[in-house]
């Protein structure tokens, strides 16, 4: 009896039925039918279910929420094997190049074939390697706030057309991705740019990630490295 008016005189909260459900694991084994003569608002707003049902639909929604981020990541790795296999198949045809004429032929043509490019701009201004190539339109001059900004990127950029590069690329495209070209020796200073543009404002986002674009970037210097000086 004194328990008892000690129970009424001091109700017990929320936090102390807490921890004494903590203490005691076996509780509901031990009192298995409160699972079922407990009942409380269903999630899904249809009434008042058992404590036992609440449970099955609150591992239930946690399977969902597993399967769609495993769906997720299932179809991501699958998005990197084919970007892995199209990195691949042009670092193949990198290697194979004869001369600089077909080497920007390649690159123009897997940019736009497997990576989604509308135009695609190489940009060098170191000097040539020979001098019969000082006409291509790769080593045409360019602005030195360009070439100057591309030295201060460390990592590929990704987005809205710059305003720097003024009338550098087609006015009808939507993202760019501009990434520097260094020596396999000297990564301190890049010698030159890649310029990727598409008419998807999707396409190149300021926060995509930029792994492939690095790496495509590594293997076109390593290319491009030999016909410089």
């Amino acid at each position: 009896m004194q328990d008892e008016n000690y129970t009424q005189n001091h109700p017990v909260n929320a936090e102390q039925v807490s921890q004494f459900l903590r203490s005691q694991p076996n509780f509901f084994e031990q009192h298995a039918n409160l699972l079922t003569e407990i009942h409380l608002p269903s999630p899904h707003g249809n009434g008042a279910i058992s404590l036992a049902e609440r449970q099955q639909l609150a591992q239930r929604d946690k399977i969902r929420v597993l399967d769609a981020m495993l769906a997720q990541l299932i179809e991501s790795a699958q998005e990197n094997d084919v970007t892995s296999s199209k990195v691949h198949e042009l670092s193949i045809g990198l290697i194979g190049n004869q001369n600089f004429a077909d080497l920007q032929q390649l690159i123009a043509q897997k940019m736009q074939l497997d990576f989604a490019v509308t135009q695609s701009l190489l940009h060098i201004w170191s000097a040539p390697h020979n001098i019969a190539l000082a006409h291509d339109a790769a080593f045409t001059p360019i602005d030195a706030a360009i070439s100057d900004w591309v030295m201060t990127l460390n990592q590929p950029f990704c987005g809205e057309k710059p305003a720097i590069t003024n009338d550098l690329l087609a006015p009808h495209l939507q993202s760019f991705a501009f990434i520097p070209l260094y020596r396999p020796s000297d990564k301190s200073h890049a010698f030159g740019v890649l310029i990727l543009g598409a008419e998807d404002a999707q396409r190149f986002q300021a926060n995509m990630g930029t792994m492939y674009l690095q790496l495509i970037g590594e293997l076109i210097s390593a290319a491009v490295a030999p016909y410089i000086e």
